[in-house]
């Protein structure tokens, strides 16, 4: 211990008689950790906040599609990259045999499509259309106000009816109230019903403009992209969610006359799943995180090396007098590495309390809701004083080599 708090003390010392010479050393490390600090506040705030969504929208409700796979998925068009094709579309009987289930409350179906929407003189291209069932609201979350969601009535019946959300609103009638009036959905007249607002999260901001009508009015009169409907399915009140699962999953098997050995031709998706793929997405920005920091402790890393070299080349003789004095190799490099570690540490000090700064801001000015997470104060800390061992090892070594009479002869 009297060892390491000598080093410590010479590495201190050294700072502050070589002020701008530790500086550029500390100013590098200092970024790689501030860069860790903000990112990894950033994704931590953000992963929490759309798990908060997950958990506080129809958290038993389950969906079933076509196709699903984590993480990136690029298709050139050949069979290989399009796995997809082996599956047949979800069906408009399958969705009803579902619904007809004992552990099933209820099926939404979902298909999706961009069209031409109108409003007396105005017109906007390529807002988003989707055909909802009547309880898509129970599995979206939010509400309509003022106004209201189509029937279940209404869905069967093809009305015409439509809820817009409030940027469309906004865009098509500034300031007056939709309600009653008609807007043209890909040429055909709508009825304004209902204005919605989705449940608070960090991109509800950020929605596009989005126009929702009966299931069935949107494959009348919508053109669409055919076989990629949705299905989102919520257990009765007192069924497990597994439950459900496997019912649905052994229905679909049987419609589809898979056999024990075969894969499912479909996909399930609970929200567990969902809230893994999205980590793997933010995945990918800590990655460029690490990549990022990285860098800025390789500058630092260099820096180490070049100052603790001076150091070694101006402290010769002490180094000469200490090894006459019975100092060992071991002694030697422990106290050069001591300092390298110490001038690491002090810049990862600096660039967390620099990135712990920067995300409050950021909390507090921004709709991100960046937080500082235990783990990445003990890595950016870690990692600085891991710099420094490592970049600090080659003087070191050097020092604890020195030939004590020469050492002692140096001028």
């Amino acid at each position: 211990m009297t060892q390491l708090f000598e080093g410590i003390g010479i590495a201190l010392g050294s700072l502050r008689g070589n002020k701008a010479r530790a500086a550029l050393t500390i100013l590098g490390i200092a970024i790689g950790v501030m860069v860790v600090m903000i990112i990894a506040s950033m994704i931590s705030g953000i992963n929490r906040s759309v798990q908060h969504t997950f958990e506080s929208i129809a958290p038993r409700t389950f969906l079933v599609w076509r196709w699903f796979q984590a993480g990136v998925n690029i298709s050139d068009g050949s069979e290989e990259t399009s796995p997809w094709r082996r599956n047949p579309a979800i069906s408009g009987e399958e969705a009803d045999r579902i619904a007809l289930l004992p552990s099933v409350r209820y099926v939404t179906r979902r298909d999706e499509s961009s069209a031409r929407v109108e409003f007396g003189d105005l017109a906007l291209e390529s807002v988003n259309i989707s055909g909802l069932s009547s309880q898509w609201v129970e599995v979206n979350g939010g509400d309509v106000y003022p106004g209201r969601t189509f029937t279940r009535l209404e869905d069967l019946a093809n009305s015409r009816v439509v809820v817009i959300n409030k940027k469309l609103e906004a865009q098509l009638f500034r300031g007056r109230d939709p309600i009653g009036h008609t807007i043209k959905i890909a040429g055909v007249p709508f009825e304004v019903i209902g204005v919605y607002t989705p449940a608070p999260s960090l991109f509800s901001g950020a929605s596009p403009p989005f126009a929702g009508i009966p299931h069935g009015a949107f494959e009348k009169y919508v053109p669409f992209w055919k076989g990629w409907m949705k299905l989102a399915i919520a257990p009765v009140e007192d069924v497990p969610q597994q439950q459900a699962i496997d019912e649905v999953t052994a229905l679909l098997r049987s419609m589809r006359s898979l056999k024990p050995a075969q894969e499912n031709t479909f996909s399930i998706i609970t929200q567990d799943k969902l809230l893994d793929t999205w980590q793997q997405v933010t995945g990918v920005f800590f990655l460029v995180m690490i990549a990022l920091s990285s860098i800025g402790l390789m500058v630092g890393g260099v820096g180490v090396v070049a100052i603790m070299m001076i150091s070694v080349t101006e402290r010769t003789r002490e180094i000469g007098v200490r090894k006459a004095l019975g100092a060992t190799k071991r002694e030697i490099l422990w106290q050069f590495l001591v300092e390298a570690a110490t001038l690491t540490l002090v810049g990862g000090a600096i660039g967390m309390l620099v990135g712990g700064t920067v995300a409050w801001v950021l909390s507090k000015a921004t709709p991100i809701p960046a937080y500082v997470p235990i783990w990445s104060i003990v890595v950016a800390l870690a990692a600085s004083v891991l710099t420094g061992i490592g970049f600090g090892l080659y003087p070191a070594n050097r020092a604890a080599r020195l030939d004590p009479v020469e050492a002692l002869r140096y001028e």
